[in-house]
């Protein structure tokens, strides 16, 4: 049985919570959402430690949860904004199968609301464009595997990764 965890990766919307949770309950594995540990960490919602301290306060702080992940047999969704800690993903990378979750920027854009309230980091002047342009390479840089998850349901996307476990 394979004792590797999955780490996903994708921009904020794109369903890594969601399609964790079901793909642990598929697998058997435990789930992990990093950005709530992050939120454990500090006893704050992530848009209120953003303000704190700042875009790169806070991927900092990613990196660090991150990096401090010692588990087994886990789905592990990561903030869209893990790709930004080389360290983190190296250690995701040692740690498990890294997958991203691919969709189109209108996709995104449909999927997400307020993205201040949604703790997405943009730096002062970036919009939604600018982050998918900046982010998209990153993303592909550290996947193992890519699930396009355009017109796939929660259920198809699961059933596409739990065929390589």
């Amino acid at each position: 049985m394979n004792e590797k965890n999955i780490i996903l990766i994708g921009m904020p919307g794109v369903g890594k919570s969601t399609v964790g949770v079901v793909l642990a309950k598929r697998l058997g594995y435990s789930f992990v959402d990093a950005d709530l540990v992050i939120q454990s960490w500090e006893g704050k919602l992530l848009h209120e430690i953003i303000e704190e301290r700042g875009v790169e306060g806070f991927w900092m702080l990613e990196e660090a949860v991150g990096e401090s992940m010692d588990v087994r047999r886990t789905v592990i969704a990561t903030g869209g904004s893990a790709v930004y800690g080389e360290n983190a993903m190296a250690h995701y990378k040692q740690i498990g199968t890294v997958v991203y979750l691919s969709l189109p920027l209108e996709g995104i854009r449909e999927r997400l609301g307020d993205l201040t309230e949604r703790g997405v980091t943009l730096r002062d002047g970036q919009d939604l464009d600018g982050l998918y342009v900046e982010r998209q390479p990153l993303y592909e840089r550290y996947a193992d595997v890519t699930v396009d998850c355009e017109g796939l349901s929660i259920r198809e996307i699961v059933e596409q990764i739990a065929a390589g476990f």
